[in-house]
């Protein structure tokens, strides 16, 4: 029989603590109860409320300033998808879930993104710059770079938030894949994003999606 693992008290009260930010729909810049205030309610010392409260401060969702206290903070994504990357089950996960999770975040967005792009035509002007760029790479880590800018801003084109978010996290894991392709790929690659951004400029919704599917599923040939 398997021994149960308690969660730690920390764990325990920095769910609690974002619980209560929840519960009472509080934002980024909204003060919270005082270190004593927080510890009598959870019942525990303030020195392990203030183990839970560094926890979530490094991923920015609380701040700690002096003669202010604690105040609900902007989420650092950078910093969590740089904690996440190290997670065992994170880098263990299984890669053809990893392209049908791509898949269905990505294309799910382009509706968005053909309705933005009518009404701001800097979008498909950053989309186009980043092909350019695309064009003149000579290495494998620029062309990685500008394949990682090149699909996060076609997320954020979209105008969906949270779905950026999501993105970041998977372009981590990405990483392994990208990192195979060969100088024969690149072309193909470069070819797959120009013709992305046409159908996308033409306001051809299901041609965009079946090319971004196709584009990112070609990742399933190098596992």
């Amino acid at each position: 029989m398997q021994a149960l693992h308690r969660p730690k008290v920390r764990d325990q009260v920095a769910g609690q603590i974002q619980q209560f930010i929840v519960e009472q729909k509080l934002g980024p810049g909204d003060r919270l109860p005082t270190e004593t205030q927080l510890a009598e309610t959870f019942g525990i010392s303030r020195l392990s409320l203030r183990e839970a409260t560094k926890s979530l401060e490094f991923l920015g969702i609380v701040e700690s300033k002096a003669g202010v206290g604690l105040t609900v903070g902007r989420i650092d994504m950078e910093r969590v998808t740089e904690h996440l990357s190290f997670h065992a089950g994170l880098l263990e996960a299984d890669p053809q879930q990893l392209i049908d999770s791509r898949v269905i975040l990505e294309t799910g967005v382009l509706p968005h993104v053909v309705r933005r792009m009518k009404d701001d035509p800097t979008i498909e002007a950053r989309l186009r710059e980043i092909v350019r760029q695309f064009e003149l790479a000579r290495d494998l880590k620029t062309f990685i770079a500008l394949d990682i800018q090149f699909h996060r801003t076609l997320l954020d084109a979209s105008g969906l938030q949270p779905l950026v978010a999501f993105g970041d996290l998977l372009h981590i894991f990405f990483q392994r894949f990208r990192e195979s392709v060969n100088k024969a790929g690149w072309k193909a690659g470069v070819e797959s994003h120009q013709l992305i951004v046409d159908e996308l400029a033409a306001g051809r919704v299901a041609a965009a999606t079946a090319e971004l599917r196709k584009h990112i599923e070609s990742h399933k040939e190098r596992i």
